[in-house]
């Protein structure tokens, strides 16, 4: 991935930078050009691991990267955090369906508040561009973790358009990322390994499949081409849950399946853009770019001009783009280090 024209002697600061789309940027970016790259968040333990990790494996580079103990809660923290900063990655945000059912207000507070934190603050120190993270859950949101962040990306929105000339802020959107932390497919590998049946909640459910890789190449995309307000997603396949349960069990052993049934706030599939957002994208090949709505509160020129717009056309989901089948779901797992580790 070419980043030199972008960020020599830049530097770089990603909330949630311990995470694991945190970890695939300092795979990507730990030897490149930048002069520093700042870790935000709020867990030590797992910062000091990353830390022991890097000088263990990279010696020659684990200097660049600095560590900061802090939360995207706390604005005073963040202020301190982006002070010579010229570039945020924020993925920091609670992501677990079930756990934000039950703790909304967590979820309000990280994602949404601590966004509007976030941008605040860089806004104020004079950071030039911020790509935000959003996910699937936000189109068409029917549980309290999409809900917050649908809010975190019209608060994205909002920001933008005052920081417009300033600093540059767009978001990206993505769906399932495998075997990122917390998702079914390392869960399903424990239970094989454990000689117990893999917990599959509906199978058919489908779901959007990418990897870290493209994650990062996402946001790099949106870095490269994302003007004040763009929302970007990446063309992505998707499977039915049975069978991404059969392609583990496929390479790992089969221990048969135990149904659950659907977990509190599950949707039976994905919405990665809305029809509303298909009528204002642009294709640019491997990704959707959406336009933001351009439109101000003075309501009374409508009245008087008029504005025809059609908001025809049909949702990208994960029940209409490319399915894949057990073999290619297969294929598609064995692009992720995890599931490669794991084999061996």
């Amino acid at each position: 991935m070419e980043t030199s024209r972008f960020f020599r002697n830049k530097t770089l600061m990603i909330t949630g930078g311990t995470g694991s789309f945190g970890s695939t940027v300092l795979k990507h970016f730990l030897d490149s050009d930048l002069a520093e790259i700042r870790i935000f968040s709020r867990d030590e333990k797992k910062q000091d691991d990353m830390r022991h990790d890097l000088q263990a494996r990279h010696p020659k580079s684990a200097g660049k990267v600095k560590f900061y103990i802090g939360d995207v809660r706390n604005i005073r923290s963040v202020r301190d955090a982006v002070q010579g900063v010229d570039y945020i990655f924020h993925a920091a945000a609670l992501k677990q369906v079930p756990s934000c059912e039950f703790f909304p207000m967590e979820a309000v507070r990280t994602n949404v508040d601590g966004t509007d934190n976030v941008l605040h603050a860089a806004v104020e120190a004079g950071v030039k561009k911020i790509v935000c993270l959003s996910t699937d859950k936000a189109a068409y949101p029917i549980n309290a973790m999409g809900i917050s962040k649908a809010m975190m990306e019209k608060v994205i929105g909002a920001n933008a358009r005052v920081a417009a000339g300033k600093t540059t802020i767009c978001c990206t959107r993505y769906g399932n990322v495998m075997c990122s932390r917390g998702s079914v497919i390392p869960l399903f590998i424990d239970q094989i390994k454990a000689g117990n049946p893999v917990t599959v909640t509906n199978p058919d459910m489908t779901r959007f499949l990418m990897n870290l890789d493209e994650a990062v190449a996402l946001v790099m995309f949106a870095f490269e081409h994302g003007e004040p307000g763009d929302l970007f997603v990446q063309k992505a396949d998707a499977s039915t849950i049975g069978d991404l349960a059969k392609a583990v069990q496929q390479l790992f052993g089969d221990t048969g399946m135990r149904m659950i049934g659907t977990r509190h706030g599950e949707k039976i599939y994905e919405t990665l853009l809305t029809s509303e957002e298909c009528a204002r994208s642009i294709d640019m090949g491997e990704y959707f770019r959406v336009l933001p709505d351009g439109r101000d509160l003075n309501y009374d020129k409508f009245f008087v001009k008029g504005q025809v717009q059609t908001t025809e056309g049909e949702a990208y989901t994960s029940h209409n783009t490319t399915r894949l089948d057990v073999e290619a779901t297969v294929q598609k797992i064995l692009t992720t280090d995890y599931v490669k580790e794991a084999l061996l």
